[in-house]
């Protein structure tokens, strides 16, 4: 393989451990947030399962699974330079970009609701670590709240009984009030919607990469390397010679005669039996 498909291949075992790293993550919070003590309700109760909460719950799991999946294909065909795993794995991305891509554009035609239903996930982590102060909600509700710079439902610190998930007030006024966070999501997906489309774009890149990487190592992998030896163990027939009884040497000079070489022969030694 030349430095090209090496290249590629490094480049693909990056990527694939980077989605791997994804997936697990995706699937790992989706499984909690399925099978929890204090999640479970959502999906037992049947009045909960359209909801926006049930919805992301599925979406998160399904997404984690066939991030997985396609990890598995793309580190064997990567690592053990398997044109049939290749093959699969650049089928698979594909189908992910070109879900990426409508997923986009369905997306950006209806981001008001999309940012209604997000604010609503929002909501129901919040109420349910007010209800069981589970730790997992904790650390999520920090971190949305401070890549948001919001807190809480109603912004106001004395109504706010989450308190210490909520960002640190960067002015006076933010001590006493910040933004609400159902609003803040409400306003990124409807004024922001040039960096969820840089989103889109940016994952849609990275799964181009990983598909560029892989068409090229499976086209190294069918060329066949060329030969750099050839060994011949036996000459062909056409040139095998009977080898005479007797081999004549001659020399340029004229004037001596040619030497001849009579091969030695085996002494037979009789064997007496006594």
């Amino acid at each position: 393989m030349d430095d090209c498909g090496r290249l590629c291949k490094y480049t693909l075992f990056i990527l694939n451990l980077i989605f791997a790293l994804v997936g697990f993550v995706f699937l790992g919070l989706g499984l909690w947030l399925r099978f929890s003590d204090s999640t479970r309700a959502f999906f037992e109760i049947e009045e909960f399962n359209s909801s926006a909460f049930v919805i992301a719950v599925t979406v998160l799991i399904i997404t984690g699974l066939v991030m997985l999946i396609v990890v598995v294909f793309g580190f064997y065909g990567a690592c053990n330079e398997k044109r049939c795993a290749l093959l699969t794995f650049s089928v698979l991305v594909s189908i992910l970009a070109v879900a990426l891509v409508v997923f986009g554009v369905i997306a950006y035609s209806i981001k008001e609701e999309i940012g209604l239903r997000v604010a609503e996930f929002y909501s129901s982590i919040y109420l349910l670590y007010v209800a069981n102060s589970d730790p997992v909600l904790a650390v999520t509700l920090t971190f949305i709240q401070k890549l948001l710079q919001c807190c809480g439902l109603t912004g106001v610190t004395l109504l706010n009984v989450a308190k210490e998930t909520c960002p640190d007030p960067d002015s006076f006024w933010e001590h006493i009030k910040m933004d609400a966070c159902p609003g803040v999501i409400v306003d990124v997906f409807n004024r922001n919607s040039p960096v969820v489309i840089g989103l889109f774009v940016g994952t849609g890149v990275i799964l181009l990469l990983a598909l560029i990487c892989s068409s090229i190592l499976t086209n190294k992998l069918k060329t066949p390397p060329t030969p750099q030896y050839i060994i011949r163990t036996q000459p062909p027939p056409s040139q095998l010679e009977c080898i005479p009884t007797s081999t004549s040497i001659s020399y340029s000079y004229p004037e001596q005669k040619p030497v001849v070489l009579t091969p030695l022969t085996v002494a037979y030694n009789p064997v007496v039996i006594t």
